[in-house]
């Protein structure tokens, strides 16, 4: 679907197989990326976090405010937004958890409050002014080239940082411990607890590991915009779980994988670029988000019924 998609748009628009636009594509998109990787695990586990992002705008402006207060350094930004957001993590992890309150509903809570707080803090108003040390980073580049029209390009910083995040990623679910424990809850709760995992601490750890992912999430944010808007990501939660289920996730759990996400962030990643560059209105990449996940959500619901008629099945009588 994906090539077939580039194919479409590369034919329409010149634009879009040239070198910076791709990058531009990659880089514009790194923040999404990152959230749904965190947002794999979630619901792999078969729950949903739907805070994101009202999590997100909120460690952004904690780093924008922190960085125009004290300066400071990359390290101290880095370290502000990522332990904010493994705090929150934890609170919903916990909540979920310990206390057996459905994701859904501990996380529209959390989307709720932080929103409400966030509003009260700015009033609405951007951050501006941040340092320039911070501004210069996020315009480094490396593998610089020059394409076929004499532009010089390279691979931005934000996107080094998402393939860092990729690596991280898919190694935990891959050669951990609790990278297993994720796929066993969301495969089967009963039967993961009877092995002896720890569902709980599992859960407490994806929710704050999509705490720590939106801190680093945030910071790239900053780093591209070079400014805080607190409102920059009304909806964003829709496209995160749009682009983890396209990627292959079971939205019930069990199944889901980095490289499905990855390959789910470019599709929407293209077809919003495609949209922009074929001049096709704005309000129908939101309408076609939607279909998408329509489509995505019932083609997983009809392939697993599929494999429930194929299982054999046992009667006993007692």
């Amino acid at each position: 679907m994906l090539i077939v998609l580039s194919v479409l748009i590369s034919v329409r628009s010149s634009v879009f197989l040239r070198p910076d636009n791709l990058i531009d594509l990659l880089k514009n998109n790194a923040v999404l990326g990152i959230m749904a990787l965190g947002m794999t695990l979630v619901i792999i586990t078969g729950g949903i976090d739907v805070s994101v992002g009202a999590v997100v705008a909120l460690l952004t402006v904690l780093a924008g405010k922190f960085m125009v207060t004290f300066s400071g350094n990359l390290l101290l930004v880095f370290l502000v937004a990522i332990a904010s957001g493994i705090l929150i993590g934890i609170i919903n992890g916990t909540l979920i958890a310990l206390a057996n309150i459905p994701a859904i509903v501990v996380t529209l809570g959390s989307m709720s409050i932080i929103n409400g707080l966030m509003l009260y803090y700015t009033n609405g108003s951007w951050i501006n002014d941040l340092p320039t040390w911070f501004i210069d980073f996020g315009k480094i580049t490396f593998f610089k080239f020059t394409d076929a029209s004499g532009n010089m390009v390279g691979i931005p910083i934000q996107i080094v940082i998402f393939l860092i995040m990729i690596f991280l990623t898919w190694a935990l679910l891959k050669y951990t411990l609790i990278g297993r424990a994720v796929y066993a809850i969301g495969g089967n709760p009963v039967s993961a607890k009877r092995v002896g995992i720890n569902i709980g601490r599992t859960l407490i750890f994806v929710y704050a590991y999509m705490g720590f992912l939106a801190g680093v999430a945030a910071v790239t944010h900053t780093s591209i915009m070079r400014q805080v808007d607190p409102n920059a990501f009304l909806g964003f939660e829709l496209q995160v779980v749009a682009a983890v289920v396209v990627g292959g996730a079971s939205i019930t759990g069990g199944s889901g994988s980095v490289i499905g996400t990855v390959l789910g962030v470019l599709f929407m990643a293209v077809l919003n670029n495609g949209l922009i560059l074929t001049h096709i209105p704005t309000f129908w990449q939101k309408i076609i988000v939607g279909l998408i996940i329509i489509l995505a959500v019932s083609f997983d619901v009809i392939q697993r019924k599929r494999m429930e008629k194929s299982l054999p099945r046992v009667d006993v009588e007692y």
